[in-house]
């Protein structure tokens, strides 16, 4: 199996390295990834100039990993022209939950989430960022373990992966879909200039069955998702639609 490794955070994060290091007990496995942080990007596409390549600065285990002046989005698409027959895209290990209303904006899901729209299976790896960073020798197994069991799962799909610290098992769960704050916290930078921080944080407690709760828990959440964001159950029942004039 081909597989393509990328994520956000940029090629010199640790847990790219991990991820690739997890990935080659499943297969051939090449390493794309953007050459600087472009986390928070969402689904941004490079069109307005072109895209490059570098052999990558750093050893992921694996002779081929390349840096790419694009987005995580770009380099999915980037590399599954240059490596043919990819079958399998993981994203990540990305440094910070991805978890909730985070899919609308993450870049590391926007990687999966391009692969799907390629017809190939994209996989998308977070872990929370502590005073000392994630253990990732400690979360190997249970990395492995999230991988061999969506790997066996036929067809492209899509699926989100987060690891607490220290997880003592893995469950299925679905997205959170809560109210968070959206608040503008301004402040001040050492040359007296104004800058604004933007929160995320969340108003109402984790459901239980949720990312969220699961994280909470010490469990590893797998949450399967798809492109589609239709309403169905309003569709079944929405007014017909026509055309209204005023006549005088």
């Amino acid at each position: 199996m081909k597989i393509l490794v990328t994520n956000d955070d940029g090629i010199y994060s640790p847990g790219l390295q991990a991820l690739a290091r997890s990935a080659t007990a499943f297969g051939e496995v090449t390493v794309m990834a953007p050459d600087v942080e472009q986390s928070g990007m969402g689904h941004a596409i490079t069109h307005s100039r072109p895209l490059s390549y570098k052999k990558a600065p750093v050893d992921f285990a694996t002779p081929a990993a390349y840096r790419v002046n694009g987005t995580p989005a770009d380099c999915v698409a980037l590399g599954t022209h240059l490596q043919m027959n990819v079958s399998l895209v993981l994203s990540g290990i990305n440094m910070g939950l991805n978890l909730g209303n985070s899919l609308w904006h993450s870049g590391t899901m926007a990687a999966a989430k391009q692969a799907v729209l390629l017809g190939i299976k994209g996989i998308a790896l977070s872990t929370p960022v502590g005073s000392e960073g994630p253990d990732f020798n400690y979360l190997e197994p249970f990395v492995k373990e999230a991988l061999q069991l969506l790997t066996e799962i036929p067809g492209p799909g899509l699926f989100n992966v987060n690891f607490p610290p220290k997880p003592t098992g893995i469950t299925w769960t679905r997205q959170s879909v809560r109210h968070y704050d959206g608040t503008i916290m301004p402040g001040m930078d050492p040359m007296g200039r104004k800058h604004y921080w933007f929160t995320v944080i969340p108003l109402e407690p984790a459901e239980e069955g949720t990312d969220r709760w699961a994280i909470e828990q010490g469990l590893v959440s797998i949450t399967p998702l798809r492109l589609d964001l239709t309403d169905h159950a309003f569709l079944q029942k929405a007014p017909e639609p026509g055309i209204h004039s005023k006549t005088s």
